[in-house]
């Protein structure tokens, strides 16, 4: 087999692998026999408009991890890809392109628009799904859907339709988040909230009987729609006014003053006006108290008949014009700086504003129920366990859905209204199903017009789980794999989207959609900001992947955060993460290069063995707790401990100790050198085993590299039954056998050898340097001595000058390394010119003395009383420090002595 080469090439490795990975069909469950358990998740599907972020990366290291670990514990593992329509979003794309052509989505009409709109999604929507390939995304890319696809479409007006029949869906008139730029109501996910520089505006509420009560509001033109003015009913200020009228200024209109507990009675005047039609608290104040509703709005945000004199005008000029118009009348009392927190369109960026408007609804409460009991039951877990508080909270709070969107792109709303009566309409799964049920209900000769409005994005994504296996059709893939296993998301829409799963999953299936809900946080920058365009801190993931590799990304993802925390994103782990990755190739490398050290003539009969070393037993027992320890941080979402854990044993147990142990045990050569290469190979194939969930790619090339060349070299060290084609089909490992005492040993000798490390480093030893040492190890000693050559290589000793006993006496001029029932002396002579070394510590005591006596004067003189306390307290410090370092000198001089 040709040799390795001498560096790991991700940019030539991971579209190699990804191709030949899904050309095999290992990402299909089918690739494990059709008795297999199933092991599902749907993927968080990405808007079809989206450009890769380090979101999206994070969701796939997370699931991909989850999924590669299934499959290889012969899970039939399905990952069910998919993109959303992302019907705001999208719609904008193509009124944009609309608008450079010189016309609008209103002039080509609805047919050309949504042609265009599919036309622009066949175009660029498979841009995100392809970078998701990148990340080592296993999905089975045969099952992908789309929001908007055919199938899709059936469950979406099924959904209504059942809903519509239950009773749970009905249109209405309500306080919506408007979007004036849009001409669309916009979900709370779609809001943004930005803190920006406002007023409070104080004034006087003209009240019957020549009286005046003072009210503040950070919306004045929304004073023209007030209908109430509410005081706390124990706020003995205006007591004497419950139940008075007051005057909207103005216009004159007559309001009353009403007493509700929600007032604070300590925020502004502690008066406060009602306006139900601007304001979602005002508008639960009016209907418990039966207040007329009034909007002053058009929909374009300019002032409607309603607001009298100020009809026509933009909201923020009618805002001016009225304040001034009070002012005039002696009404307006004073304005103060404010900190506004603004609702601004996440597409559009205008504020967005509470307006009271006709739409469908989904009475959420009974579905909210199933969803609660779902988590307080058991039957679904939140891994991290503090969101249930969240989920509690907001579900027992939930309010009516808005499902209805003033838009062309997205579900149409399944109804028809009768010859475009609005009171009169059918509620169907197609139009020809409407036909139908109008026909029965109002007689042949009518004409139907459906509903021009769609359905909320997040209507569809709530049937995701099961939709994209085929319900309400009792398909193949529904019967095996619903419910699915794991759902993993950002905490951000636990509400809007992983509680709607729950609810519509346990409404229309009878059971819960997932077993477990696992939350990842946001990708922050390395010094813990928000990501964004503005701040100029974006991380672009593809190039991270251009320049580190994909493996280095996944790897710093998902060790660098723990469950439901965000994670500070650090260009310099990632490159850390690199070398991990190099640092894999080379041990293969170092191991696939000793096979030439061994002949056929070295394999032993069964039964001629070597027994294991004790460098042999420990690795074996380090890799059969860290299996362990790994499965268990697996199996609890642990991901980064487990990531941590495994590196460690790589790097630190196999690479820094077993691998330099087994260079000596390999130069002897034999049946001890077979027996040593077959511990290599064997524990090198089990640690890329556990890491393959973390990082696919090197892992895989590196052991199809260890395969073949051990598959050549006919060395009896493959067994027959571990002859898989790929990695990632490949076992998952099983805990071994443990060899404690042998193990505890070497755990002393690495105890010795580290701190023989630490005392050269200490006094600047050349590496290459070998020095005498004598160790007083009591019954440690017969265990040493078997262990000399080793202790000689690590250590760096003079083999010849060592010395190895149960006890010894102390020699003079020497470093002692106490490590409780065992000794290590130094002679320095061995390591430094002790004269030399006497004379450079004696020098840095005096400089330090002269720093200490420094500080100290400083500190006992008038500086101590006159600079501020945090100057004080660093030259405190600095004074400690060194009075720490004499202590170490004075150490090191006694050492000498």
């Amino acid at each position: 087999m040709p040799e390795m080469p001498k560096t790991y090439d991700f940019s030539a490795t991971e579209e190699r692998l990804y191709r030949w990975w899904e050309e095999n069909g290992w990402f299909r469950p089918e690739a494990r026999p059709d008795n297999a358990e199933p092991f599902v998740i749907s993927i968080p599907p990405p808007n079809v408009t989206g450009e890769l972020h380090m979101g999206h990366a994070m969701f796939v290291a997370l699931e991909d991890l989850m999924i590669r670990r299934a499959r290889m514990q012969g899970y039939a593992a399905l990952w069910v890809p998919g993109t959303d329509h992302a019907g705001i979003a999208t719609q904008l794309q193509v009124e944009r392109q609309l608008r450079d052509e010189g016309t609008s989505r209103r002039e080509v009409g609805r047919e050309v628009f949504l042609r265009r709109t599919w036309a622009w999604k066949e175009k660029y929507g498979g841009y995100i799904t392809r970078q998701l390939r990148r990340l080592g995304a296993s999905c089975d890319w045969t099952r992908e859907r789309f929001t908007l696809d055919e199938g899709l479409n059936r469950a979406v007006n099924e959904a209504f339709v059942r809903l519509y029949r239950m009773g749970l869906i009905y249109r209405g008139e309500y306080l919506v988040n408007w979007s004036p730029g849009l001409q669309t109501a916009v979900s709370d996910l779609e809001v943004e909230y930005s803190e920006e520089a406002g007023y409070l505006y104080y004034f006087n509420y003209p009240v019957a009987g020549g009286d005046h009560i003072a009210v503040a509001t950070t919306r004045p033109e929304t004073i023209l729609g007030d209908t109430a003015i509410a005081v706390h009913p124990d706020d003995e200020r205006y007591h004497d006014l419950i139940g008075k009228s007051a005057f909207v200024p103005i216009l004159g209109r007559e309001i009353p003053i009403i007493a509700d507990e929600y007032v604070d009675m300590s925020f502004g005047t502690g008066a406060l006006k009602i306006t139900p039609g601007h304001d979602p608290n005002d508008f639960e104040i009016g209907r418990k108290h039966n207040l007329p509703i009034i909007n002053v709005m058009n929909r374009d945000a300019t002032m409607n008949g309603a607001a009298g004199p100020y009809a026509g005008l933009d909201r923020f000029e009618a805002r001016q014009r009225f304040w001034a118009d009070m002012e005039a009348q002696g009404l307006t009392l004073r304005q103060e700086p404010y900190t506004l927190n603004v609702p601004r369109s996440q597409r559009g960026g205008e504020v967005v504003e509470p307006l009271v408007s006709k739409q469908w609804f989904v009475s959420a409460e009974p579905m909210a129920q199933l969803a609660l009991e779902a988590v307080e039951s058991g039957r679904v877990r939140i891994v991290p366990e503090r969101f249930n508080k969240v989920w509690q909270n907001w579900l027992e709070n939930i309010r009516p859905w808005c499902i209805s969107r003033q838009l062309w792109w997205g579900h149409r709303i399944p109804v028809w209204y009768v010859d475009g009566n609005e009171g009169q309409f059918v509620v169907a799964h197609s139009e020809a199903d409407a036909h139908r049920l109008a026909h029965r209900h109002y007689g042949e000769d009518i004409q139907l017009v459906q509903d021009p409005d769609v359905l909320d994005t997040w209507f569809s994504s709530a049937l995701w789980p099961f939709s994209t296996l085929g319900w309400p059709e009792e398909t193949a893939d529904l019967r095996r794999f619903y419910p699915t296993d794991v759902m993993e998301t950002g905490y951000d829409i636990l509400f809007f989207w992983v509680a709607r799963m729950v609810m519509t999953g346990t409404l229309f299936t009878n059971d819960v959609p997932f077993h477990t809900i696992y939350l990842h946080g946001l990708v922050r920058d390395e010094h813990g900001r928000k990501m964004s365009k503005t701040a100029g801190n974006v991380v672009d993931p593809l190039e991270v992947i251009d320049a580190y590799g994909t493996d280095a990304l996944r790897f710093t993802l998902l060790t660098g955060g723990s469950p439901g925390n965000d994670l500070n994103l650090s260009l310099d782990k990632v490159g850390s993460n690199r070398n991990f990755a190099n640092k894999i190739w080379n041990l293969t490398r170092f191991i696939v290069k000793n096979l030439e050290q061994v002949r056929v003539t070295d394999v032993p009969a069964a039964s001629e063995r070597p027994e294991l070393t004790v460098a042999d037993s420990w690795i074996m027992t380090r890799l059969t707790m860290t299996i362990e320890s790994v499965d268990r941080l697996l199996d609890g979402y642990y991901f980064g401990e487990a990531g941590r854990q495994i590196y460690d044993f790589l790097w630190g147990d196999f690479a820094d100790w077993y691998v330099e142990i087994a260079k000596v045990q390999l130069d002897r050569g034999g049946p001890r050198a077979w027996q040593t290469l077959s511990i290599l190979y064997e524990v090198l194939d089990a640690g890329l085993r556990l890491l393959h969930p973390f990082i696919p790619f090197v892992t895989e090339e590196t052991w199809q590299q260890l395969q073949h060349a051990f598959g050549e070299a006919s060395l009896n060290i493959v067994p027959d039954s571990v002859r898989e084609p790929a990695l990632i089909v490949a076992q998952w490992p099983r805990p071994g056998k443990t060899y404690e005492g042998d193990a505890a040993n070497f755990e002393r000798l690495r105890e010795l050898v580290g701190h023989i490390r630490s005392t050269r480093a200490e006094y600047d030893v050349p590496a290459g340097k070998q020095v005498e040492a004598f160790i007083a190890a009591g019954a440690l000693a017969p265990f040493l001595e078997a262990q000399r050559d080793a202790l000689v290589f690590l250590a760096r000793l003079d083999g010849e000058r060592l010395t190895i006993a149960s006890d010894l006496p102390a020699p003079e001029q020497v470093v002692t390394i106490s490590l409780g029932d065992l000794t290590c002396y130094l002679p320095l002579a061995g390591m430094v010119d002790v004269d030399q070394e006497r004379q450079r510590l004696e020098g840095e005591t005096r400089e330090v003395d002269q720093q200490i006596a420094r500080l100290q004067d400083l500190l006992n003189g008038p500086f101590a009383q006159k600079a501020p306390a945090e100057i004080v307290a660093q030259e405190r410090k600095k004074l400690q420090r060194f009075e720490a370092q004499k202590s170490e000198l004075a150490a090191r001089l006694a050492d000498l002595r």
